[in-house]
């Protein structure tokens, strides 16, 4: 009996691992996960860090910028690359890229945005901070909150999205003084994402924020479904020609501007 027992538990072990390496999040299968994207036509050799050439002469070139962000800034369907990236290769400009897979900007972890943003060497200068909106935070349906009349670290209300945005606003500005910058997701179907990025342009207005707007953009929600099917591996999250050829273009457009 217990051998039998002994034998469910490692098939079912098994099984667990599989799965876990299926969707690319932990174990000895994961390659089974990276395997399936190299296979997705927006994720063919073309559009890989190797074949692409650097600009001659890029605004950016020699900018650190920090990249803040979950699942979209890390590249979870494109194999580890995104627009952090590519605006290395492309524009010559350092980049350190923060991201963890399926967190948040809600401070409700040690993995949050808010709880690694403050494990960040202070010492490092950077000419902005990149922050994703989350789709976490929208998906798991997290209090919305509200945006206070303070500009005190000490004051926000971090149990919130927009408390917890405020934070890493007023942690930026207070350890390194530079512009941050939100980026939004490009559109799909959820009124909670809908209603963060109506209080990131309220907080704009606060805070003088940089936004790279893709969830309003005309352009943007104007392509084809060939193209989109194409660019987007699922509603959230981009293959690597998806990150080159339609969201780097519009990240080089406003930094140039806004960076300048």
């Amino acid at each position: 009996m217990l051998k039998i027992i002994l034998a469910i538990l490692a098939i079912w072990l098994l099984i667990q691992l599989i799965v876990l390496g299926y969707f690319g999040i932990w174990g000895p299968f994961k390659f089974i996960h990276t395997n399936r994207l190299s296979k997705i036509p927006g994720n063919a050799k073309e559009y890989h860090l190797e074949n692409i050439e650097t600009l001659a002469d890029s605004p950016l070139k020699g900018k650190h910028l920090l990249f803040l962000g979950s699942s979209v800034t890390y590249g979870s369907a494109s194999m580890g690359v995104s627009m952090c990236d590519y605006l290395n290769v492309l524009d010559g400009c350092e980049t350190t890229k923060e991201a963890v897979s399926g967190t948040t900007l809600t401070d409700n972890s040690s993995s949050s945005y808010l709880s690694r943003l403050k494990t960040v060497d202070t010492s490092l200068k950077f000419d902005a901070v990149i922050v994703q909106l989350s789709t976490n935070d929208a998906s798991k349906k997290l209090p919305l909150g509200e945006i206070s009349t303070s500009t005190n670290l000490e004051d926000f209300d971090t149990s919130t999205i927009i408390g917890s945005m405020e934070a890493i606003i007023c942690y930026c500005y207070d350890t390194w003084n530079c512009p941050v910058i939100f980026y939004t997701g490009t559109k799909y179907d959820s009124p909670e994402y809908q209603l963060m990025v109506d209080s990131l342009l309220k907080l704009q207005q606060k805070w003088e924020l940089g936004v790279i707007n893709l969830w309003n953009d005309a352009e943007m929600n104007a392509i084809s479904k060939e193209d989109y099917d194409f660019y987007m591996n699922d509603p959230i999250h981009p293959t690597q020609a998806g990150y080159l050829l339609w969201w780097v273009p519009k990240f080089e457009t406003y930094l140039y501007e806004f960076l300048k």
